[in-house]
């Protein structure tokens, strides 16, 4: 592991903790220390210990609009958790009762991290380390969420967070999603929104430059309206896209809403 440092992973502040909080691990002290010392690198804050003083410095930042959207209860769901990272999802998943929880990433974040943070990581380090300290069950595949086919199983809920922006075809990648999912389910999508936040505009997509939202990051590919994201919805033979919310975080626009299965046209 080689770390040459760039940006600072920023501390965590109230409004991490808010949501870490939601999952409390209550970890014995030293192995919590233990675990802060061998992630070089966190992308979500987690409350580790009994104290309520060690959390792990997470870049992500106020993840508080995504809780309201999240069911209290998962009792009898399988759910999906796509682009999962270290997993926050989806082990709140577990602990909120799903029966099943599979969490997928194809690790790319490492080189946004390694070009943003200097950091270099190998891969779940993360998600490995706060599966122990819950003693988890839910099941890890670094797998390209293009290949998602490849489960060969439909879940109940799919949590697709931050990824559609980063994907080269997001049509695609929502045609992949509605695959996966169940006749009856759904899919809580958060992206980012288009910058002139007008929320009723025509359906379209802005492209963004390379570094345009964050300095050092060119995966941030495209914004969307929820008209973009409804028309390209019923096109990926999903009933449409149900805005729920549109906050603005840390200076940049999102957009989060439910996707629901339509009548799947094609194969």
């Amino acid at each position: 592991m080689v770390t040459l440092r760039r940006e600072a992973p920023p501390e965590p502040t109230a409004a991490e903790r808010e949501v870490a909080d939601l999952l409390p691990i209550q970890a014995d002290p030293d192995a919590a220390r233990a675990v802060l010392e061998r992630v070089p690198l966190w992308f979500h804050t987690f409350s580790l210990d009994h104290s309520d003083e060690l959390y792990t410095p997470g870049v992500a930042r106020d993840h508080r609009y995504r809780i309201p959207a999240l069911p209290e209860d998962f009792s009898g769901m399988s759910v999906l958790d796509v682009g999962t990272f270290d997993g926050f999802y989806a082990f709140l998943a577990e602990a909120r009762g799903a029966r099943r929880v599979v969490a997928v990433d194809n690790e790319q974040y490492r080189v946004w991290v390694r070009s943003r943070w200097g950091v270099e990581l190998e891969g779940g380090e993360g998600f490995t380390a706060i599966r122990e300290l819950l003693h988890s069950t839910v099941e890890y595949r670094c797998l390209n969420a293009f290949d998602l086919d490849q489960l060969e199983e439909t879940f109940d809920f799919i949590l697709c967070f931050g990824i559609l922006h980063r994907v080269d075809n997001p049509m695609g990648l929502l045609k992949v999603l509605r695959r996966c999912l169940s006749a009856e389910g759904r899919v809580l999508l958060e992206t980012y929104g288009s910058p002139d936040r007008t929320l009723d505009a025509p359906a379209a997509i802005h492209a963004y430059e390379a570094g345009e939202v964050y300095a050092r990051d060119d995966f941030v590919y495209w914004g969307f309206t929820p008209a973009g994201l409804d028309a390209m919805a019923r096109h990926a033979d999903f009933e449409g896209f149900e805005l729920i919310d549109a906050p603005v975080i840390d200076g940049h626009p999102r957009v989060i809403g439910t996707l629901r299965a339509g009548v799947m046209r094609r194969p």
